[in-house]
């Protein structure tokens, strides 16, 4: 059994990991209400984005347009969305886990925006193209528009062929689930109107289809990128929120069983060296 100076150490060491994890939550807390506000709040412009961009482009017909057809390269670039720091429960890994399982890691270049990812996925042999991991300490549109022109360069060169996204969506404070979005070529599907019926109406463009794809387009990329990086950011702040409340009632938990445990070292200190007093006093007399 342990001694008594053992286990206060112990108890000790863990009060001090619980104050600290206590002390995580509540900032993962406060920040998780300002990102998840800016998530929830720019959530509906980005859907009626996509909505938008899929009814234009159904309605389209068979358009040749480079962004609509795959590269030549049989290369693909995954922008890959994780923390900067740990303690998050499984946020970073669940990201490395789905991206390692669905692209080859000899013909995928990453494009990592989170230190945690990208050494995860470097691990693994995936390809580092570029770090912009100082980009999720404080996300801006002009980051997603930014990254959005290199991608389009890299696509419009033919080094890649496909380009997607990982992220990590949020939904409430204790969920959150890994996403893998395909950004190029877009692929839509077939949208169908409220009777049932599918749209027939083809769309009009003026002046040209390729002018207006190559303008609408990055604007395309460029919201889903912005919004995966708000979602990811408030799902990282549920995620350690989580995590390090579980942490600091396990800490409890331990606390409170260790101070069972000493008490009853103590006492049973006490009763031996009563014990002891007794018998040298009945051996004196």
């Amino acid at each position: 059994m342990a001694s008594m100076r053992d286990i206060k150490r112990r108890r000790d060491s863990i009060q001090s990991t619980e104050q600290i994890t206590k002390a995580m939550k509540l900032v993962a807390t406060v920040k998780l209400q300002k990102s998840k506000a800016k998530a929830e709040n720019s959530k509906p412009y980005f859907n009626l984005m996509y909505e938008t961009i899929s009814s234009v482009l159904c309605k389209s017909g068979n358009l040749n347009h480079k962004y609509l057809k795959a590269g030549d390269s049989p290369k693909k670039a995954v922008i890959v969305l994780t923390s900067n720091r740990g303690l998050a429960g499984g946020y970073n890994s669940n990201i490395i886990r789905l991206v390692n399982s669905s692209l080859p890691a000899a013909d995928t270049y990453v494009y990592a925006l989170g230190r945690k990812g990208r050494d995860g996925l470097a691990r693994r042999g995936f390809q580092i193209k570029a770090d912009y991991s100082e980009v999720m300490n404080e996300p801006m549109y002009r980051d997603a528009a930014d990254l959005t022109v290199e991608l389009l360069d890299a696509f419009a060169q033919g080094q890649v062929g496909e380009i997607y996204l990982a992220y990590t969506s949020f939904k409430n404070t204790v969920s959150q689930t890994p996403k893998l979005m395909k950004l190029l070529p877009v692929e839509l599907e077939e949208r169908q109107e409220e009777d049932g019926a599918k749209a027939q109406a083809l769309m009009t463009y003026e002046p040209d289809a390729e002018g207006v794809l190559d303008s609408i387009v990055p604007k395309y990329m460029s919201s889903l990128i912005y919004g995966a990086l708000l979602e990811a950011v408030a799902s990282e702040n549920g995620a350690r929120m989580t995590a390090m409340d579980s942490a600091t009632s396990n800490a409890e938990e331990m606390i409170e069983s260790l101070s069972l445990q000493y008490n009853r070292a103590r006492q049973g200190a006490i009763t031996q060296e009563l014990t002891e007093i007794v018998a040298g006093a009945n051996a004196i007399s």
